[in-house]
């Protein structure tokens, strides 16, 4: 077990750095957990990734409580806590992608612009707004995962999940690069993006399920 959780603290720092690194988090915005066993590996609050080291691991049980480190757990604890507890989450990345964190103040849900919203159950849904750190911000993003892996946060950002960390990051790289796509179209003057109707998110869908190598 130790082992085990040595690992995912090195993998889940790693991706912490890397959504830095990508321009999807600003300083310590955003936060990123991975779940080994009932244990749950989350990143500190207000502490800049580039400082974390493995003395810094920080471990909670699925209640919340603290069962390892000496750092306080991330502020938006609630929200990962419930995302495990109500889905088949593995790992979860949060940020507050530019892109994205603008289509959130835009519409209720992200146009169908892109197949690759089927590879995370369909159109994604944006979360109600509400108080970072809360359970009603918890229980409005399980709302929006309903069926799905990914939501957009009004005013606030992304939440995606996977069953590791790094299907959870290409995920919200897409997503981000999706909202960003939407955006560019919908800004030229008088024309109007062609969107994907249910039929081919269901076909694409279909299709992405068999992507990639087997195992």
């Amino acid at each position: 077990m130790r082992d085990a959780m040595e690992k995912a603290w090195s993998e889940l720092v790693a991706t912490a750095r890397r959504s830095v690194t990508d321009g999807l988090v600003v300083g310590t915005s955003g936060n990123v957990s991975v779940r080994v066993g009932d244990l749950v590996l989350v990143t500190p609050t207000g502490v800049p990734y580039d400082r974390l080291g493995p003395v810094d691991a920080v471990a909670v049980d699925l209640d919340g409580r603290q069962v390892s480190g000496r750092l306080r757990p991330t502020s938006e604890l609630p929200m990962h806590l419930a995302v495990y507890r109500g889905t088949g989450a593995r790992a979860i990345v949060h940020t507050h992608a530019v892109h994205a964190t603008a289509v959130s103040t835009l519409v209720d849900e992200l146009p169908a612009i892109h197949y690759m919203a089927a590879a995370m159950g369909g159109r994604i849904r944006v979360a109600g707004y509400a108080p970072y750190g809360t359970d009603e911000l918890a229980a409005q993003v399980l709302l929006a995962l309903r069926d799905r892996s990914a939501c957009l946060m009004r005013n606030h950002g992304t939440l995606v999940y996977g069953a590791t960390l790094d299907q959870a990051y290409d995920r919200t790289a897409q997503l981000e690069w999706m909202c960003q796509v939407w955006l560019t179209a919908r800004s030229v003057p008088g024309l109007t993006p062609a969107l994907l109707s249910d039929a081919e998110l269901d076909d694409a869908g279909g299709r992405l399920r068999g992507y990639g190598q087997p195992g």
